[in-house]
């Protein structure tokens, strides 16, 4: 797999959906988004229809990978201002800063191309992880369990 990343400085956003503590070994993204998407035009203020699939890991989270340790999930869209937060969700503040960007084509469920990221890319990048959000930008393009499927994955880095 050979995906070249764009590095990009993102502004601070604001983020408006639901959250699940997860593991690796234990998934519930598929619960989180089924509890998640009924409700999304309960948002007024989206700033777009793009859809946020956010990972907030703990700080030691990449150290020593162990698939049974919980992070945080977030089904999300993107606010410019909140004037009510509708029952069950809540607000996520992803703070400004260098990611690597990349374009991913192909199924979603395809665990090849973190590998790819975290054990191939990064160490031979020049940049460190971040301890910030991660996240999955879900737009027009994407078509869930579709191998003609687009995401654009970003990951937090620093030099």
């Amino acid at each position: 797999m050979d995906i070249e990343a764009d590095i990009r400085e993102l502004p601070a956003k604001t983020l408006l959906g639901r959250k699940i503590e997860m593991s690796v070994a234990a998934n519930q993204t598929t619960l989180l988004w089924q509890g998640f998407m009924p409700r999304r035009d309960e948002i007024p203020s989206a700033v777009s229809k793009n859809l946020w699939a956010v990972q907030v890991y703990p700080s030691h989270y990449f150290e020593q990978f162990d698939p049974t340790t919980k992070f945080l999930k977030w089904a999300a869209v993107e606010v410019d201002e909140v004037t009510t937060i509708p029952e069950g969700m809540e607000l996520l503040k992803v703070p400004a800063g260098l990611y690597a960007v990349f374009l991913y084509k192909g199924h979603s469920g395809n665990p090849e191309i973190f590998h790819y990221i975290y054990g191939e890319w990064l160490p031979a990048s020049g940049y460190l992880l971040d301890n910030r959000p991660h996240f999955e930008l879900l737009g027009e393009k994407f078509k869930l369990n579709d191998p003609l499927s687009e995401e654009k994955i970003w990951i937090p880095v620093r030099k």
